[in-house]
């Protein structure tokens, strides 16, 4: 009964197994290199903290936006392919995407932040930024945003690829 039981797991499990063999999801936004720290000690970023859900960054070659406020890079600042968001969800954790719609591709006409959407200027398609994984909520793209590896530690965000 036991070996009967193992056979019939082992010929359940093994195709499902088998079937995620060398499946790597890639987006379709190029890769850029990604290197940003953001101090939330700073008085500029001192009310980018957790508790402040749904606020954001935005980082492109002219710098670090948030508000109405513009700080510069650094040389050692990279921002992707068509510039960064960094974004505090609703559970108040950062999440971070590329601001180039994978439907898209064009890194010179970002994303525009609305609320918890990021939004294409393009073809219109709308991400929902609001948990932290930026899918296409209209229909029109099959793939969410390029994420980026955001950690929070010591008051600092550290974003990178």
């Amino acid at each position: 009964m036991m070996r009967r039981l193992q056979r019939i797991l082992l010929l359940t499990i093994l195709p499902v197994l088998s079937a995620c063999q060398g499946t790597v999801w890639q987006s379709s936004v190029p890769s850029y290199p990604v290197q940003l720290k953001i101090d939330t000690r700073l008085g500029q970023y001192v009310h980018f903290v957790p508790s402040n859900i749904y606020s954001y960054i935005t980082v492109d070659k002219n710098g670090y936006h948030f508000g109405t406020h513009t700080m510069p890079r650094t040389p050692l600042d990279y921002y992707g392919y068509g510039g960064v968001v960094v974004f505090i969800d609703g559970n108040g954790l950062y999440s971070s995407f590329d601001l180039t719609c994978p439907h898209c591709l064009n890194p010179t006409q970002p994303l525009d932040i609305n609320g918890i959407f990021a939004i294409c200027p393009i073809c219109g398609e709308q991400y929902d930024l609001s948990f932290g994984y930026a899918t296409p909520t209209q229909g029109i793209c099959r793939e969410p945003l390029r994420k980026y590896t955001t950690i929070y530690s010591n008051d600092v965000i550290t974003v990178r690829n």
